[in-house]
């Protein structure tokens, strides 16, 4: 096995507006990469994508994107885990530079989703859910998320008002990020005056439906050296794993206990050789509320029930004990859902790199990033170190 390392970024600001093409935000995003990376050929191309074919009439997005971004020729495919399908991506990449099949590869996620009516998105969206028992009978992922919610509030007494300090960190921490979607601070009033959309799920425990597109070029030791010597940053992927669940909650036993996302956190810190105490930032999938605490717990940050402690006390702020979502994370930068994986990790290379700008995470050396397909069906996560 070959080490892997990133050694470029490159993103597109995320948008409501279609003020790009499908087309120009994936060849913008992966041509910002690679000019980053100063590399112009890699062996492959993987980029993330949910929904294209459904919403932009548009499949094969890897040969798509490799002939928009002058890479014709390459090997180029699409990678779908819903929501999960960008970090999925970045999987295939890690995995096809670490088994020495290529030297570099781009990974990527592009989702272009505000130009159809939102009740069109909407269904496209819950075709992640197990569809004959879920999705067909009308629910929706804001539903499904509004029943999680209520069964965590039941089970541990937790009252709707305590899940408003991963909302109100997530916007403050936009605000100091040029590509993300709001730069507007919230507050507690403001959360609690927000309207409830279903059960106890408010505007605010949601993330916005939005476009945008990212992309990480990935080396193996080789190209590391070489950037390096250009007095690049040196950022390992030290571990990268999957985790699955049942589509369907009707399925699980305990719809509070994420399977999925256990066993893909569980083999990181093994792959890793760490433990939550040496994370320094935490790229959690912050798409609603209540999987932002589920996350903080399952990761080992908080114990079941306790998570929005954390949130409360002030924990997961830059400069809290576990930053969270530290450039806006899903709610405020925004969820452009095949990208999201991706943008997660370009942020926390950017903090590792220390390209963070205000929002700079003061010496952070160790990020995790996690990304979920459909309610914790597909669970993606890995984990950067920075080695000089």
């Amino acid at each position: 096995m070959s080490d892997v390392y990133i050694i470029g970024a490159g993103q597109v600001p995320v948008t409501r507006e279609a003020v790009q093409s499908l087309r120009e935000m994936s060849a913008s995003a992966v041509t910002n990469a690679l000019k980053d990376a100063n590399v112009e050929k890699v062996g492959a191309l993987y980029i993330g994508n949910m929904i294209s074919g459904r919403l932009c009439s548009q499949n094969q997005l890897g040969a798509f994107t490799a002939m928009a971004a002058g890479l014709r020729g390459i090997e180029a495919v699409s990678v779908e885990a819903a929501c999960g399908s960008g970090a999925a991506a970045a999987r295939w990449g890690f995995m096809a530079v670490s088994g020495g099949f290529h030297d570099s590869v781009v990974v990527a996620g592009i989702e272009m989703m505000t130009h159809m009516p939102r009740e069109e998105t909407t269904t496209a969206l819950a075709t992640a859910s197990d569809w004959d028992f879920e999705g067909a009978h009308g629910e929706t992922f804001v539903s499904l998320n509004s029943k999680i919610m209520s069964a965590y509030m039941e089970k541990y007494g937790v009252s709707g008002d305590a899940f408003g300090g991963f909302p109100i960190t997530a916007h403050e921490n936009a605000c100091g990020n040029p590509n993300a979607l709001f730069h507007k601070r919230i507050d507690s009033e403001v959360y609690l005056k927000s309207q409830h959309i279903d059960g106890p799920l408010r505007l605010f425990d949601a993330s916005p439906i939005c476009n945008g597109s990212a992309a990480l070029v990935l080396g193996n030791r080789k190209m590391a050296l070489a950037a390096q010597r250009e007095g690049k940053p040196v950022v390992q992927i030290t571990a990268s794993s999957m985790g699955t669940d049942s589509l369907g909650l009707h399925e699980r036993k305990d719809p509070l206990v994420l399977e999925g996302m256990r066993s893909s956190v569980g083999a990181a810190y093994e792959q890793a050789g760490l433990s939550p105490k040496d994370i320094d930032v935490f790229e959690l999938h912050d798409a609603y509320s209540i999987m932002a605490t589920l996350s903080i717990e399952m990761a080992g940050f908080a114990k079941p029930g306790q998570g929005t402690w954390l949130a409360r006390d002030g924990e997961i702020r830059r400069d809290g004990s576990i930053p969270i979502c530290t450039m806006g994370g899903l709610k405020a930068r925004g969820h452009p859902v095949g990208a999201s994986g991706i943008y997660q990790m370009v942020e926390a290379y950017q903090q590792l790199a220390e390209q963070a700008g205000e929002n700079q995470v003061a010496n952070a050396r160790i990020a995790m990033a996690q990304n979920i397909g459909g309610t914790g069906a597909t669970v993606v996560t890995h984990i950067l170190e920075r080695t000089h």
